[in-house]
Protein backbone atom coordinates (compact mmCIF):
# COMPACT_ATOMS: atom_id res chain seq x y z
CA UNK A 1 0.00 0.00 0.00
CA UNK A 2 2.93 2.35 0.74
CA UNK A 3 4.56 1.86 -2.47
CA UNK A 4 1.45 2.08 -4.50
CA UNK A 5 0.94 5.89 -2.32
CA UNK A 6 4.61 6.75 -3.62
CA UNK A 7 4.25 5.86 -6.87
CA UNK A 8 1.34 7.92 -6.83
CA UNK A 9 3.18 11.29 -5.01
CA UNK A 10 5.83 10.53 -7.90
CA UNK A 11 3.01 10.65 -10.79
CA UNK A 12 1.79 13.94 -9.01
CA UNK A 13 5.16 15.58 -8.63
CA UNK A 14 5.72 14.53 -12.54
CA UNK A 15 2.43 15.99 -13.50
CA UNK A 16 3.39 19.42 -11.52
CA UNK A 17 6.52 19.77 -13.22
CA UNK A 18 4.70 19.36 -16.76
CA UNK A 19 2.05 21.69 -15.18
CA UNK A 20 4.72 24.34 -14.16
CA UNK A 21 7.01 23.90 -17.86
CA UNK A 22 9.53 22.51 -15.82
CA UNK A 23 9.83 19.81 -18.60
CA UNK A 24 8.25 18.63 -21.96
CA UNK A 25 7.67 15.48 -23.76
CA UNK A 26 11.05 14.87 -24.10
CA UNK A 27 12.00 14.12 -20.31
CA UNK A 28 8.73 11.16 -21.49
CA UNK A 29 10.96 10.04 -24.37
CA UNK A 30 14.35 10.10 -21.80
CA UNK A 31 11.82 7.76 -19.39
CA UNK A 32 10.37 5.73 -22.36
CA UNK A 33 14.04 4.30 -22.88
CA UNK A 34 14.28 2.69 -19.45
CA UNK A 35 13.66 -1.13 -19.59
CA UNK A 36 14.42 -3.97 -17.58
CA UNK A 37 17.73 -3.95 -18.33
CA UNK A 38 18.08 -0.14 -17.59
CA UNK A 39 15.36 0.45 -15.10
CA UNK A 40 17.65 3.82 -13.76
CA UNK A 41 18.20 4.99 -17.58
CA UNK A 42 16.28 8.28 -16.57
CA UNK A 43 18.06 9.03 -13.37
CA UNK A 44 21.05 8.03 -14.81
CA UNK A 45 20.79 10.56 -17.54
CA UNK A 46 19.62 13.67 -15.45
CA UNK A 47 22.57 12.89 -13.40
CA UNK A 48 24.68 13.41 -16.22
CA UNK A 49 22.90 16.00 -17.35
CA UNK A 50 23.35 17.56 -13.88
CA UNK A 51 27.22 16.75 -13.92
CA UNK A 52 27.47 18.60 -17.26
CA UNK A 53 25.80 21.33 -16.82
CA UNK A 54 27.87 22.32 -13.43
CA UNK A 55 30.37 22.55 -15.41
CA UNK A 56 29.10 24.60 -18.08
CA UNK A 57 27.83 27.26 -15.69
CA UNK A 58 31.18 27.18 -14.33
CA UNK A 59 32.49 27.55 -17.43
CA UNK A 60 30.05 30.84 -18.30
CA UNK A 61 30.74 32.39 -15.06
CA UNK A 62 34.35 32.01 -15.59
CA UNK A 63 33.97 33.60 -19.59
CA UNK A 64 32.17 36.33 -18.19
CA UNK A 65 34.43 37.24 -15.25
CA UNK A 66 37.29 37.08 -17.88
CA UNK A 67 35.89 38.36 -21.01
CA UNK A 68 33.53 40.64 -19.64
CA UNK A 69 32.12 42.14 -23.10
CA UNK A 70 32.62 39.09 -25.44
CA UNK A 71 29.20 38.12 -26.29
CA UNK A 72 30.35 35.31 -28.88
CA UNK A 73 31.79 33.55 -26.32
CA UNK A 74 29.61 33.91 -23.84
CA UNK A 75 26.76 32.59 -26.27
CA UNK A 76 28.72 29.74 -27.38
CA UNK A 77 28.74 28.33 -23.90
CA UNK A 78 25.26 28.97 -23.67
CA UNK A 79 24.34 27.62 -26.40
CA UNK A 80 25.97 24.18 -25.35
CA UNK A 81 24.12 24.03 -21.88
CA UNK A 82 20.44 25.50 -24.03
CA UNK A 83 21.70 21.99 -25.79
CA UNK A 84 21.86 19.65 -22.58
CA UNK A 85 18.73 20.97 -21.29
CA UNK A 86 16.88 20.50 -24.71
CA UNK A 87 18.19 16.61 -24.76
CA UNK A 88 16.33 15.85 -21.17
CA UNK A 89 13.21 17.68 -21.74
CA UNK A 90 14.23 20.79 -19.30
CA UNK A 91 11.86 23.49 -20.54
CA UNK A 92 11.59 26.29 -18.50
CA UNK A 93 15.53 26.06 -18.54
CA UNK A 94 15.78 26.10 -22.02
CA UNK A 95 13.68 28.73 -21.85
CA UNK A 96 16.15 31.11 -19.50
CA UNK A 97 19.05 29.63 -22.03
CA UNK A 98 17.78 31.33 -24.97
CA UNK A 99 16.95 34.62 -23.12
CA UNK A 100 20.36 35.19 -21.99
CA UNK A 101 21.43 34.03 -25.63
CA UNK A 102 18.81 36.17 -27.21
CA UNK A 103 20.69 39.00 -24.84
CA UNK A 104 24.18 38.23 -26.47
CA UNK A 105 22.98 38.58 -29.20
CA UNK A 106 21.69 42.04 -28.30
CA UNK A 107 25.14 42.43 -26.67
CA UNK A 108 22.71 43.68 -23.64
CA UNK A 109 23.16 40.22 -21.81
CA UNK A 110 24.16 41.18 -18.13
CA UNK A 111 24.83 38.75 -14.56
CA UNK A 112 20.97 39.31 -13.77
CA UNK A 113 19.79 37.33 -16.73
CA UNK A 114 22.56 34.44 -16.30
CA UNK A 115 21.30 34.58 -12.23
CA UNK A 116 17.88 33.29 -13.92
CA UNK A 117 19.47 30.68 -15.44
CA UNK A 118 21.06 29.14 -12.77
CA UNK A 119 18.36 30.22 -10.74
CA UNK A 120 16.35 27.46 -12.91
CA UNK A 121 18.74 24.78 -12.70
CA UNK A 122 18.81 24.53 -8.82
CA UNK A 123 15.13 24.59 -8.84
CA UNK A 124 15.22 22.01 -11.60
CA UNK A 125 17.96 19.96 -9.76
CA UNK A 126 16.05 20.07 -6.28
CA UNK A 127 12.57 18.73 -7.93
CA UNK A 128 14.03 15.69 -9.94
CA UNK A 129 16.10 15.14 -7.09
CA UNK A 130 12.80 14.58 -5.04
CA UNK A 131 10.66 12.91 -8.07
CA UNK A 132 13.80 10.20 -8.56
CA UNK A 133 13.84 10.03 -4.89
CA UNK A 134 10.66 8.98 -4.53
CA UNK A 135 10.48 6.16 -7.30
CA UNK A 136 13.58 4.78 -5.25
CA UNK A 137 11.33 4.47 -2.26
CA UNK A 138 8.32 2.88 -4.63
CA UNK A 139 10.56 0.28 -5.80
CA UNK A 140 10.90 -1.20 -9.45
CA UNK A 141 7.62 -0.86 -10.55
CA UNK A 142 7.32 1.75 -13.02
CA UNK A 143 6.33 4.81 -12.00
CA UNK A 144 6.94 7.12 -14.77
CA UNK A 145 4.00 7.47 -16.80
CA UNK A 146 3.00 10.28 -19.66
CA UNK A 147 1.34 13.06 -18.14
CA UNK A 148 -1.90 13.05 -19.73
CA UNK A 149 -2.50 9.54 -19.28
CA UNK A 150 -2.42 9.39 -15.30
Amino acid sequence: MEYANLRRQAASLKRSLFDQGYLDEQFCQVEDLQDEASPNFAEEVVSLFFKDSARLVTNIEQAMEKYPKDFNRWDAHMQQLRGSCFSIGASKMNNECTSFRNSCGEENAEGRTFQKVKREHAILRQKLESYFQLLRQAGPARAATRPGSM
